[in-house]
This record gives structure tokens, C-alpha cells and sequence, in this order.
């Protein structure tokens, strides 16, 4: 999963930055809405976290404009905690969730995981695919109830196929979705992984649709 985090606070920039990244998500950053509103009108986020008093362009603005374009990926602003007017002018501008400054950081990395279950149409914090189950809050993953050990990016790949399971997900699009801005990104890469998690979790698991991308798929479900 990625996502974006646009917060002209260094300090706090920082601190999201490296609490997302610690749970296994792939993270870009922006300082200012001009950069922030470029990033989310370019890339693909599957979250993205917006402080809505920015310079150089302000939060709703940055909003709105994502909205018109037809951004639609989830977005949780950022508040100061007595300004109940910016909430509301937040979620007319098209927020899906905000937190109020000052927060704590195990907040915030709730509603980001609230945010993707419910953009991918899951209501339990825990994915279960088959014997394998993923959760989200602790990023521990079993496969028949034993725990598996997975590396940062191949916990990211399993991550985002358990939230797109059923569905054929391309090479790109998992490039687009694993690596931050700045990795050198490789879908060659994606085979490597993939193979790695296949030796983890069971190898019918994840079918390979020729031409197409992979599919995590309970093996009855295989076709």
C-alpha cells in the first residue's frame, strides 16, 4: 500500500512518515499543497493524509481540485482541534476522515487501515484468504494458524493482494502500489517477490493470469 502524506510541519511530516513506513507502507511526502496537490494528481495513492493549513496552496483547495479531476482515492485530513469549521469545510471538499492536532500516532495509523478496508469493501481488521490471514493491526501474518515471517516488501505485496483478492492485479499496478517515489522500481522484481511469498504461504495461492498480472485466490476458487 501506498501513501501520501502532505504536512508542511517537518518535525511532524517526519514522524508520520517514518510511523507509516514502520508499518509496512510505502510512503511519499510533500511540504506544501502545490507539491502535494502534483503528487496526488500523478501517482497512484491508496491513502493520503492532508493537512489542510498548507502554503503556497491550502488544504481544500488541494482537495476539491483532486475531486474535480476525479481523484478518488481515500483522503484523512489533518485539523487544528478547535477549528470545527475546517472539518466541516474538509469533508464538503471530499475528506473520507480526519484527525484533530495534536493526536497521537496510533490514531492516526487506525483510521488509515479503516480507510483501506473500507475502500477495498472489507469490514474486519484481519484479511483471510483461504488458510492464510493477514493483520492489519499487528502486520502478523499466519497461514494455518502458524506465523510467517515476510520481509517489508514482500509484507506489502501479500497486503495489497489480500485487499484486492479476487481480482487480477497487474505488474504495474503493484509496482505503482509497493514503492515509494524515490525506489528504483523494477517489475522484474514483482516475479522475484511473488515467488518468495508463494514458498511462504503456499504456491496455488497466487495464480499467475498470463498477459494479465497474478490473483490471490483461495485454490478451490482457481480456475
Amino acid at each position: 500500500m501506498r501513501l501520501l502524506v502532505v504536512e508542511d510541519d517537518p518535525d511532524l511530516n517526519r514522524q508520520l512518515a517514518t510511523a507509516l513506513t514502520d508499518a509496512g507502507y510505502a510512503v511519499d511526502t510533500a511540504g506544501d499543497g502545490e507539491e502535494g496537490h502534483f503528487l496526488g494528481d500523478t501517482e497512484p495513492y491508496d491513502v493520503v493524509i492532508l493537512d489542510l493549513g498548507l502554503p503556497v496552496m491550502d488544504g481544500v483547495s488541494v482537495l476539491e481540485s483532486w475531486r474535480r479531476n476525479g481523484r478518488k482515492m481515500p483522503v484523512l485530513i489533518l485539523t487544528a482541534r478547535d477549528r470545527w469549521s475546517d472539518k466541516v469545510a474538509g469533508f464538503d471538499a471530499g475528506a473520507d476522515d480526519y484527525v484533530a492536532k495534536p493526536f497521537h500516532m496510533e490514531e492516526v495509523l487506525a483510521r488509515v487501515r479503516a480507510l483501506l478496508r473500507r475502500s477495498a469493501g472489507h469490514a474486519s481488521s484481519e484479511l483471510q484468504c483461504g488458510e492464510v490471514a493477514l493483520d492489519t493491526r499487528s502486520a502478523r501474518v499466519t497461514v494455518d494458524g502458524s506465523a510467517v515471517k515476510l520481509t517489508s516488501l514482500e509484507y506489502r505485496l501479500l497486503a495489497y493482494l489480500m485487499h484486492h483478492q479476487g481480482r487480477v492485479v497487474s505488474r504495474t499496478e503493484l509496482v505503482e502500489h509497493l514503492y515509494d517515489q524515490d525506489f528504483d522500481r523494477d517489475s522484474n522484481t514483482i516475479e522475484v517477490f511473488v515467488g518468495r511469498l508463494r514458498k511462504k504461504i503456499g504456491s496455488d495461492m497466487i495464480r499467475t493470469i498470463r498477459g494479465l498480472g497474478y490473483c490471490l485466490a483461495e485454490p478451490d476458487d482457481a480456475s
